[in-house]
């Protein structure tokens, strides 16, 4: 068994510092691995950025995030990412990385993702070149993934984003967002690489629990969501007894 604890849209600033920090006490006695689904500053500064690596260095266990909406916002998030990387916190941008846990060997990929919506209603790649370039980027980041997803040496793979790839864990959201909360193109990338679990954040008003077509287990673990320092999902690992 490999257990994961996740959290996302924590939107620390300077005057949250040590804060979050003093809540993760137990986490090395529940979790192998701390995965962070973006948006973990307010406003995307190097100084917000700073207070993020502080609070999740030397937690006890890897910490392996991406980067969220909110984290660009400040044209800062190569400072935010090199910030956290220098605290020992793996950072992913259509990335994988592999851990050896005591139950398993865990595959994380990574992406902040992208909007763009979901079977029926996606956005087309047809018309003003504005709209094309936002279902291109969308499309490019979710390719990326999917690459590094099955790419992945491990027991079990995990997929990690800001935005929601299916459409069940934003019940609560206004659907006329929808196209702006997440992609199908990521639950395409998870199905396709057979992924035990996908983590998203992002979507303040929505769900926990959904699942991709493929029947992938998928977490919104947005903070306003959980309700609690981090959500803990066990996984099996093939073969075990």
């Amino acid at each position: 068994m490999i257990r994961i604890a996740a959290v996302g849209d924590v939107h620390l600033d300077e005057e949250m510092s040590g804060q979050y920090r003093a809540q993760l006490g137990t986490l090395a006695d529940d979790a192998d691995v701390l995965l962070l689904a973006g948006d973990l500053t307010k406003h995307g500064t190097a100084s917000e950025g700073r207070v993020v690596a502080e609070e999740f260095r030397d937690v006890g266990v890897p910490v392996i995030a991406v980067l969220g909406n909110h984290d660009y916002h400040s044209d800062e998030a190569d400072k935010i990412t090199e910030l956290m990387r220098a605290e020992g916190i793996t950072v992913l941008e259509g990335e994988g990385v592999t851990l050896d846990c005591p139950g398993g060997r865990l595959g994380v990929a990574g992406t902040k993702g992208f909007g763009g919506g979901f079977a029926g209603k996606a956005a087309p790649e047809f018309g003003e070149p504005e709209l094309k370039e936002f279902v291109r980027h969308g499309r490019d980041l979710a390719a990326r993934y999917a690459t590094a997803l099955t790419g992945l040496d491990a027991d079990v793979r995990v997929g990690l984003t800001h935005y929601s790839p299916v459409k069940d864990t934003l019940a609560g959201e206004p659907p006329e967002i929808y196209l702006m909360l997440g992609s199908y193109l990521l639950a395409e990338a998870l199905d396709d690489a057979g992924a035990a679990l996908g983590i998203h954040g992002h979507a303040h008003a929505g769900v926990e629990c959904g699942m991709t077509p493929g029947g992938v287990r998928v977490r919104n673990v947005a903070l306003p969501v959980l309700r609690r320092t981090y959500g803990l999902y066990s996984l099996e690992v093939p073969g075990e007894d």
